[in-house]
């Protein structure tokens, strides 16, 4: 599992500071295709250590390159200090992942007899779904995706032209029970996507997660893959909140 020490993940986060005040920073930190990668080890670690209900991905520059860095929070959303911080770099798709999804449909058969035992109606509904509905539908995802892919610069160009980069994400709080599934062994690949928020009146970016299961075979069920709990922050951020001048 890569780790920062405090030292690294303070400098990783000033990094971050910095480059969303450069237009030319922000180009070249977010190539296309890139996502990160959510090892099972750091997904144990989060399972273990976070004591609430959300946990953090903080964003910074390790090295020159765009990182994620998993803050693990205490029942009342503080950090839990820990020795050293497990980070994920972006870094290009290897290979093709699938977006999967299962919707359950109930299909009520009714038969009424007679008070003289003879049929005289016969109908059915389909109901849906019955159980297990899916967290996100795969197509939103993918637009999602797509959106960021194909206007993720002119957004970062549009909050610079706003506030000079001030209202970028500097972190995204995810709901932990959507990542740590019990005891199942996953891991995550973790990209960007972009979503218009009603609240907001604005297309606000998420992270979204799909989640590779370690053994897809046995017993074990896959309703859904995919998951766009992520929330930015700025503008959605949480009290108490927490930056590098802690």
């Amino acid at each position: 599992m890569q780790n920062l020490n405090r030292e690294q993940y303070t400098t990783a986060m000033e990094g971050w500071v910095y480059a969303k005040t450069d237009l030319r920073s922000l180009e070249e930190l977010f190539p296309a295709n890139h996502i990160f990668n959510i090892s099972t080890e750091q997904v144990d670690w989060l399972r273990k250590t976070n004591a609430n209900k959300e946990f953090c991905a903080e964003v910074g520059v390790v090295e020159g390159r765009l990182s994620i860095m998993l803050s693990a929070l205490d029942e009342k959303g503080n950090r839990i200090a820990v020795g050293e911080v497990p980070y994920s770099v972006f870094e290009p798709l290897k290979e093709d992942i699938t977006l999967t999804e299962t919707q359950t449909y109930s299909v009520v058969k009714k038969v009424v007899l007679s008070k003289d035992m003879r049929k005289i109606d016969n109908d059915s509904d389909m109901y849906y779904p019955i159980a297990n509905k899916p967290i996100m539908e795969q197509d939103k995802a993918v637009d999602s995706i797509e959106s960021w892919q194909n206007n993720g610069q002119d957004w970062f160009y549009a909050e610079y032209k706003q506030n000079g980069g001030k209202g970028i994400f500097n972190k995204f709080y995810v709901p932990a029970d959507k990542i740590c599934h019990g005891d199942q062994q996953f891991s995550f690949v973790c990209s960007f996507g972009l979503k218009y928020s009603e609240i907001y009146q604005k297309q606000l970016p998420a992270l979204i997660f799909i989640g590779v299961h370690n053994n897809l075979g046995g017993s074990v069920e896959t309703i859904s893959n995919t998951y766009d709990y992520a929330k930015p922050c700025p503008p959605i951020c949480k009290i108490p909140d927490f930056g590098i001048d802690e």
